[in-house]
């Protein structure tokens, strides 16, 4: 959500007046009665995440391709979903805190987990290749907090549009699943042909915990891009 610069005060009174928009209540489904249109879009979003998390789950267990693609194919669509969302936002005029937040968890499940599970399902799974994958989940959930702790300082253009990203969007993870499709479109997935790059031993003996997947190393520096201060992704 953009929102225009303001002083401290003036931001604490806009925020307490979106938290106002939240009418809490002690009745029953008092929750889905806060939904908008535009929370209901976000949710498929985190819906298509845990979706594609499921799938790699059951490629583990069958083998079956078809869920690795199900898997690789889902957070594109979820964000089909995260743009969606803020159209029907404009168009019903209709925004809340609640949306807000439900926009960055979903945005958490189908662009920082469930990636960082289908990597692993492809075959990064030695402890050092987790250690990245882990990491990446943990820097994408700082960057969507910096993020909506932040928005209103980031400058903004004339039409109340934020002028940059600090750090790579979360969303910028489908580069990654797009590599990982073209793996295994290729067969470069563990019990085939195997990840590209193959395994070294950093440490201890072949199969044990000092064993990575060098290609790992790309999701940690997708991790630090994502967290960084000083990278500026222009808004297009």
């Amino acid at each position: 959500m953009a929102r225009s610069k303001v002083s401290p005060v003036n931001g604490n009174q806009k925020h307490d007046s979106s938290l106002q928009q939240y009418n809490d209540t002690d009745g029953h489904f008092s929750l889905v009665r806060n939904f908008r249109l535009a929370d209901l879009v976000t949710i498929m979003n985190g819906v298509c995440g845990s979706f594609s998390i499921f799938s790699s789950a059951q490629y583990l267990l069958t083998n079956d391709d078809d869920y690795l693609l199900w898997a690789l194919g889902l957070p594109l669509a979820g964000l089909m979903f995260d743009f969606m969302d803020g159209k029907v936002a404009r168009w019903r005029k209709s925004s809340s805190m609640l949306g807000q937040e439900l926009d960055s968890l979903a945005d958490l499940v189908s662009f920082g987990v469930a990636p960082a599970v289908v990597a692993f399902a492809v075959g990064l799974r030695t402890y050092l290749d987790t250690v990245c994958l882990t990491g990446f989940i943990c820097c994408g959930l700082a960057r969507l907090a910096r993020f909506n702790a932040t928005v209103a300082l980031i400058p903004k253009d004339a039409a109340g549009k934020s002028r940059y990203f600090e750090g790579l969007p979360i969303p910028s993870s489908l580069g990654l699943v797009a590599i990982l499709s073209y793996w295994v479109r290729r067969g470069w997935v563990e019990g085939k042909q195997g990840i590209p790059g193959g395994l070294i031993t950093l440490w201890g003996t072949p199969g044990g915990r000092g064993d990575i997947h060098p290609v790992s190393v790309v999701f940690g520096l997708w991790a630090a891009a994502m967290v960084s201060k000083t990278l500026r992704v222009p808004k297009l």
